[in-house]
């Protein structure tokens, strides 16, 4: 923070740095990016005023950004408020109809448009949908012990497509309907992230979360992964508890031809310009094996 104030202050720091960031502006121009938006930056009015602003920069500069958001601390505090209890299998929400309808009107009704108002508010366009609109994601039951918790079997992406042609931004909410009349699915946040990021073959896959990275045995970030090293590091202990699923999406994604996924810290004031727009990145970059341009992205 110190150092962007002193960049207020000092006009040539900061043509300097626009003029470092002209290869990655031009590496960028048209690319589609996909961004998790989660954590407690969630609940920030500042953290979220920022985080707009770096979204409406990327389309600012020629990016397709889609954001994809979670709620989870605001559906927990619908359900306390309600009354409605809630049951867990093996750590897992238990998610019934009473439990899916408060999800999606949490979701859908109050996270998605105030992340929609705040993008709008710097001066963006944005347009809030769900998986359920023009049934962008169908689902089945991911384990049928959970409910409606849904996986990802159908993805119909071009109302997004149409949506970047249109200079507009998406703001996906992660419900989706089912196979069958009628049916709704709550679909993990960073599950729903890597699904449409495979599905439009994006360029990266951004999944901001509350750490800084991928740890090794000593504690340091290792910025750069290929899956192979990736999947040794869960099956030796390494990556353990929650960074599991989130590798195991990126795994997914760049299986799916996401090009690379980045796990980072959305904390960090303007996380994602950082990851894109400067030569050292940020957090930990899962990709497959392909020769590198630049000492660290390409």
């Amino acid at each position: 923070m110190k150092k962007q104030l002193a960049m207020m202050r000092d006009p040539a720091a900061t043509a300097r740095t626009l003029s470092e960031a002209l290869p990655y502006l031009q590496r960028y121009a048209g690319a589609i990016v996909v961004v998790k938006f989660g954590g407690n930056a969630m609940g920030d009015e500042d953290a979220m005023a920022e985080f707009a602003r770096d979204i409406v920069l990327m389309r600012q500069v020629g990016v397709n950004p889609v954001v994809v958001h979670g709620g989870g601390p605001m559906i927990n505090d619908l359900l306390a408020r309600l009354g409605i209890k809630s049951e867990f299998v093996r750590g897992k929400r238990v998610t019934d109809k009473a439990t899916v309808e408060v999800v999606e009107m949490v979701l859908t009704g109050l996270v998605n448009k105030r992340i929609v108002q705040a993008i709008m508010d710097e001066g963006g366009r944005a347009v809030g949908l769900s998986g359920k609109d023009d049934d962008l994601m169908v689902c089945e039951a991911d384990d049928p012990e959970l409910g409606f918790v849904g996986k990802p079997v159908e993805m119909n992406v071009q109302v997004l497509r149409d949506l970047f042609a249109a200079g507009i931004i998406p703001v996906v909410a992660p419900v989706a309907t089912g196979m069958n009349p009628n049916e709704t699915f709550n679909v993990n946040g960073d599950t729903a992230a890597g699904a449409i990021a495979g599905a439009l073959k994006a360029d990266r896959l951004l999944l901001l979360t509350d750490v800084s990275g991928v740890k090794n045995k000593a504690g340091e970030i290792v910025t750069q992964m290929t899956p192979e090293e990736v999947r040794a590091m869960i099956a030796d202990g390494t990556i353990s508890g929650g960074m599991i699923p989130k590798t195991e999406t990126a795994l997914a994604a760049v299986e799916e031809g996401v090009r690379a996924v980045v796990i980072l810290d959305g904390r960090i004031p303007n996380a994602c310009l950082l990851e894109l727009f400067t030569d050292q990145g940020a957090g930990s970059l899962i990709r497959s094996t392909e020769p590198r341009v630049k000492p660290r992205r390409e």
